[in-house]
């Protein structure tokens, strides 16, 4: 390709939307869970599907990429997650898959680097998503860390356990009290009793068939993580498992959980092409790297970088969806943006303390969660989804409202037409 006066060849970048997005039940990680004894790729699969079957209008062999996230990528998690996925969710044979590892970001770094690729041409139609199966793959099972993160002090030692960087945020803001903490994750179990109770979650949730010896088949339809009747008394009475009198408790954090998510993105001029929905538009993405010790603190200079890439700034976004690992690192955030603890942009639907916290999964249930609000609420403009990344990282994506009045995208028709005339001027 030659490159000859100021104007380089080429098509220009497209944009890229958000078409429908579901997740799984979410269940407790362990031997009493609903998903003990079910099959991590079972779960993707059963996502996979599902979107296929609200989207009839999208032909499966459309799909030009599979991308699957999972941290742990071994036994029923491991083999290529998004190509495995595809092949047993009935695909055609041409749909590749590859799988994808930013920890607790998977799901969404799944949507961000397809995204990219959609943006540039090389892609139409994806589905991107995660996975998590806790109870099979509890955190850090099978990993090696090099012993040189210990014998050179390249990290703290606090950094290889997420509940440890959670007291250290304490520790750097005195402001940011257990009292705060707890009642801050009170409040999130009650948004989201309240939003499954107002039919907000049930829409995307994708009922799961398990079978346990003894017990026969169970059809699982809701969440089973959260504990609407929590108190602020019930919280104080926890004990803390990271540090003696500490403030990190599994009350004011997301518990160990399993589940998967999914999401199809799409280019706008396909999504026009093939009459799917558009939900949200990507505005902008950031990933920023922290101290590892501190990991809870990622979301801020992501969310910075985002905005930046983007143009806008913090008074810009009416809708925040901040991933809850635990409730001092969105609490972290809060504060630094001058934004309250029971701000109603923030986490209107609640959050992972309630609903909890499938490492990999996450990202796509913010979005999900996101999309709805944007329905509900077309006054708002912009949202972001948000979350803290283990080892020390944050991740942010900037959505835009479709159905916000001032929505900026040229009519999608115009769009794509005005992108083809582009791309055959270049030609």
């Amino acid at each position: 390709m030659s490159h000859n006066g100021s104007s380089a060849p080429g098509r220009p970048v497209r944009d890229v939307v958000f078409v429908d997005g579901l997740r799984t039940p979410f269940g407790r990680a362990g031997e009493k869970g609903i998903y003990a004894g079910t099959r991590a790729d079972d779960l993707i699969v059963k996502c996979l599907r599902e979107l296929l079957r609200r989207n009839p209008s999208l032909p499966p062999g459309r799909i030009d990429e599979v991308a699957i996230a999972a941290t742990t990528q071994s036994g029923d998690q491991g083999l290529t997650l998004g190509r495995t996925a595809a092949l047993l969710a009935g695909l055609p044979r041409t749909v590749p898959g590859f799988a994808i590892d930013r920890m607790c970001a998977g799901a969404m770094t799944a949507v961000t680097s397809t995204a990219g690729g959609i943006g540039f041409g090389a892609y139409d139609v994806v589905i991107a998503g995660g996975v998590e199966h806790m109870g099979n793959h509890p955190m850090g099972s099978g990993a090696d860390p090099n012993p040189r993160f210990m014998s050179e002090r390249l990290v703290d030692p606090a950094a290889l356990n997420m509940g440890n960087t959670a007291e250290n945020l304490h520790d750097r803001f005195p402001s940011i009290t257990k009292e705060r903490a707890d009642a801050y994750a009170v409040a999130s179990q009650k948004k989201f009793d309240d939003a499954r109770h107002g039919g907000r979650i049930q829409q995307d949730l994708v009922p799961v068939a398990t079978l346990k010896p003894g017990q026969g088949w169970t059809l699982n339809t809701v969440d089973e993580p959260p504990r609407p009747d929590t108190t602020i008394a019930d919280l104080a009475t926890l004990r803390t498992p990271f540090r003696a009198h500490g403030r990190v408790t599994a009350g004011n954090s997301a518990g160990l959980n399993d589940g998967a998510t999914a999401a199809i993105l799409a280019s706008a001029e396909a999504a026009v092409e093939l009459g799917l929905p558009v939900r949200m538009r990507l505005v902008s993405y950031a990933y920023a790297g922290v101290e590892p010790e501190v990991m809870g603190i990622g979301p801020v200079p992501a969310t910075e970088k985002a905005l930046k890439n983007a143009g806008l700034a913090i008074e810009d976004i009416g809708l925040f969806e901040i991933n809850e690992a635990f409730a001092v690192q969105v609490l972290s955030f809060l504060d630094h943006f001058g934004i309250a603890d029971d701000d109603p942009r923030v986490n209107r639907y609640g959050g992972a303390i309630a609903v909890g916290h499938p490492l990999a999964s996450s990202g796509v249930r913010l979005m999900n969660q996101l999309a709805r609000q944007f329905e509900e609420d077309q006054s708002v403009r912009y949202g972001i989804t948000t979350m803290c990344v283990g080892l020390g990282m944050g991740a942010t994506v900037i959505w835009e409202n479709p159905h916000h009045p001032g929505y900026n995208v040229a009519p999608q028709g115009e769009s794509a037409a005005t992108t083809q005339t582009v791309s055959e001027g270049a030609a």
